[in-house]
């Protein structure tokens, strides 16, 4: 097959698991069968989408509710626990099923310290989950479990033990870094996003840097540079068993997330390809990966984790190259744009309509954060390692680079957020993509057209400029999270809160309405002080006023 036909394949085979049409599954397995035999490409194309349609409409099938039951028995963690602010939730395997477990009060305490293929011995009561709940199908959770007591009963099998011990260790290791940098370092090395404070959440979120806290190709390919000194000096075969282990292992203590398991599957495929002497393309192996994950998982397609990697390595096998080679500038300048700009748009079909825009000022922040962020993971990882081991004092000094790192990407988030350069929606990314879709061809096909491309490329800059020119008129009055109004008025800016809004929800809120400053933050009730300080972490507030307004 060609590369354009795996493609195809991808595509039939994702579109089948959406669709989930119950076809007989033999019909699948023998169209693809002949094709295979055959060597037909869109007749495998066909039997692609017939099998993964068949098997989607079996996994949607397998999610019938759990009844409302009491519960006393043994659960296994398929996830780590996070924290609510009502205790500790965290998905857990009953038998063959898997239901979301809530914990509170003291046994949130042995849910809370537990981490995923741990066994819990609970009691609680199961019931259905709520009758809208799209996140919860690609987790194949069927029910929740409320739990009023919970005891250890076991470590699990050894790869999960295995796995544990090493993030237990590097957190361990991690202790003597500061909460916020701590935090961080979990997302750097092991895409664990437990503990970021909401206001850091949001830096990277308007900075479009919420990928690099994601566990994704790039981690793993570090991991393999760490280990490259052992491969180089093995044969073929032993560099492929090698690879594989450690990608496998890597995913294991990754928790094999939506966008770890893309990052493995390709790992794997192109290490495979290299070792049967058929080197392939990044677009052909990306196109396999997502294929033979789908056939596997079906419910992956409504990951929007998996889409957003999906479509961000898409972007930058199919756009990297073409965009890089035409810009100006040193070579490592545009290969780094390059792949920002392609990874963007590449997104940006997923991103916008789930999240509301994409922020303009991502493109100059991932250039500058990421290739630092890279180094937090080949530096933060082994040292993590050597810091847990050590004890306090040799973790001081290993993790002095890990805390200078981390705080040098968290600063470039919280810079790049507090920039007023608005977000581009759909209409913006149209105009971009059609303008710089001319600008590349008419430089490829009609190089004397200088003019012509010239215009093109002012297009592109224009609407670039657009959301921030926008925000500089802003509305006098906007309605923010929670029915929270913001009123603009003689150059002063007031906040007045209504109820309890949620910080995270808040603070994007107020970035995406242009808020430079707080001249007034008013509330008819006591104010959290976390919400305060997390206000303050972005904008200067000059006034707080909780209780009835004076005068």
């Amino acid at each position: 097959m060609t590369d354009r036909q795996v493609v195809l394949l991808a595509l039939a085979v994702s579109c089948g698991a959406w669709w989930h049409a119950a076809w007989p599954l033999a019909v699948g397995i023998v169209v693809v069968a002949v094709a295979l035999v055959g060597r037909w490409p869109l007749l495998l194309v066909l039997g692609g989408f017939v099998l993964a349609s068949s098997l989607g409409a079996r996994s949607v099938a397998g999610l019938r509710p759990v009844r409302s039951a009491p519960f006393t028995g043994t659960v296994v963690l398929v996830s780590d626990p996070s924290d609510t602010p009502y205790g500790v939730r965290v998905d857990v395997r009953v038998g063959r099923q898997r239901v979301e477990l809530d914990a509170s009060g003291a046994a949130a305490g042995a849910v809370g310290t537990s981490l995923a293929g741990e066994r819990l011995a609970v009691r609680g009561h199961l019931s259905p989950p709520p009758p809208d709940a799209p996140w919860l199908v690609p987790r194949h959770v069927v029910g929740r479990l409320r739990v009023t007591s919970a005891e250890r009963a076991g470590a699990g099998s050894a790869p999960w033990r295995a796995a544990n011990r090493l993030r237990r260790l590097l957190g361990r290791g991690a202790e003597v870094l500061p909460d916020v940098e701590r935090s961080l370092y979990g997302g750097f090395v092991l895409g664990d996003d437990r503990g970021q404070p909401p206001e850091v959440v949001d830096d990277f979120r308007g900075a479009g840097l919420t990928h690099v806290l994601v566990v994704s190709g790039q981690n793993v390919a570090f991991v393999l540079v760490l280990v490259s000194p052992l491969t180089r000096r093995l044969g073929l075969g032993g560099r492929w068993a090698l690879t594989v282990g450690v990608v496998a292992a890597f995913g294991t203590v990754a928790r094999f997330e939506p966008s770890v398991l893309r990052a493995s599957a390709m790992a794997a495929l192109a290490v495979t390809a290299s070792w049967a002497g058929r080197p392939s393309s990044s677009l052909r192996v990306l196109a396999l990966a997502v294929a033979g994950l789908v056939l596997v998982d079906p419910l992956l397609v409504r990951s929007v984790g998996f889409q957003l990697s999906v479509a961000a390595s898409a972007g930058i096998a199919v756009l990297a190259p073409p965009v890089a080679a035409h810009l100006r500038g040193p070579g490592w300048w545009r290969e780094a744009f390059g792949v920002t700009v392609a990874a963007q748009l590449g997104v940006a079909p997923v991103l916008v309509p789930r999240f509301g825009g994409l922020p303009v000022v991502a493109l100059a922040a991932n250039v500058v954060a990421v290739p630092v962020a890279g180094l937090v993971t080949t530096w933060g990882l082994p040292a993590g390692v050597v810091a847990g081991l050590g004890g306090p004092a040799v973790a001081r000094g290993v993790h002095l680079p890990t805390r200078w790192l981390i705080g040098w990407v968290a600063m470039v988030a919280r810079v790049a957020a507090s920039v007023p350069l608005g977000e581009l929606r759909t209409g913006h990314l149209v105009a971009i993509v059609a303008a710089g879709s001319v600008a590349l061809v008419l430089a490829r096909h009609r190089p004397g057209w200088v003019w012509a491309r010239r215009v093109a490329e002012a297009v592109v800059l224009v609407v670039l400029l657009m959301p921030a020119l926008a925000l500089r008129r802003p509305p006098p009055e906007v309605t923010v999270a929670g029915g929270s109004v913001v009123q603009r008025s003689g150059g002063a800016t007031v906040v007045e809160l209504r109820g309890e809004p949620p910080v995270g929800t808040l603070l994007a809120d107020l970035r995406r309405a242009g808020v430079r400053r707080i001249d007034v933050l008013r509330s008819d009730e006591p104010l959290d002080p976390d919400l305060v300080s997390a206000l303050r972490h972005r904008w200067p507030v000059t006034h707080v006023v909780a209780g009835a307004w004076p005068g």
